[in-house]
């Protein structure tokens, strides 16, 4: 069974999990897409500490603005060797589109993901690669920080482990000084 997407996503998803307090989406006029990739082998995820600029001190994947002229598959490729000095056949795998008070854009964020890469993985000016294990795995590795990431990413994170294809939007208020979700969809594929 299909869910209604909230607005700025689009295809037929089954809604994984939902939450928040406003009672609509907020209004969005302008949309700035961005990429993210994950490298995810095994048991274990790569993620990016992040050293500068917008959310500074978190975790994510490797991503940022796509360029005039720049496809988002070529994004996620210049983004993933310039943020951690490696090539991966990224595959796009999701779809994650939030708006955030005081930001005239809403953020359309294609996540790819790829299983293998070339390349020696490097800290660099803005990012500190780091390897982690997914939850329950024993890999000498520590578990995934959630806990600095974007407070909405503990609901996906288990989709994009699993290999489940998703969508999701978040709407993002600064509250005592922190940005905090106050809605949240998110939608998984049909199981086959």
């Amino acid at each position: 069974m299909s869910s209604t997407l909230p607005p700025g996503l689009q295809g037929e998803y089954e809604e994984h999990v939902s939450g928040g307090d406003a009672s609509r989406w907020e209004i969005f006029d302008k949309i700035r897409h961005y990429t993210n990739a994950f490298i995810v082998q095994g048991e274990k995820i790569l993620l990016g500490h992040k050293k500068r600029g917008f959310a500074k001190g978190m975790y994510n994947g490797f991503g940022g603005k796509v360029e005039h002229g720049e496809t988002s598959a070529d994004a996620a490729l210049r983004e993933l060797e310039e943020e951690a000095g490696i090539q991966a056949p990224l595959q796009h795998f999701a779809v994650l589109f939030f708006t955030l008070e005081g930001l005239e854009s809403a953020f359309y964020i294609d996540i790819y993901r790829a299983a293998d890469f070339s390349g020696d993985i490097v800290e660099t000016d803005e990012m500190r690669p780091q390897w982690f294990r997914f939850p329950g795995s024993t890999a000498d590795l520590p578990d995934i920080p959630l806990e600095h990431m974007w407070q909405t990413d503990k609901h996906w994170m288990p989709l994009l482990l699993s290999n489940r294809q998703f969508v999701g939007r978040a709407d993002y208020k600064i509250v005592d000084g922190e940005t905090r979700p106050v809605k949240w969809w998110i939608g998984k594929t049909h199981a086959s």
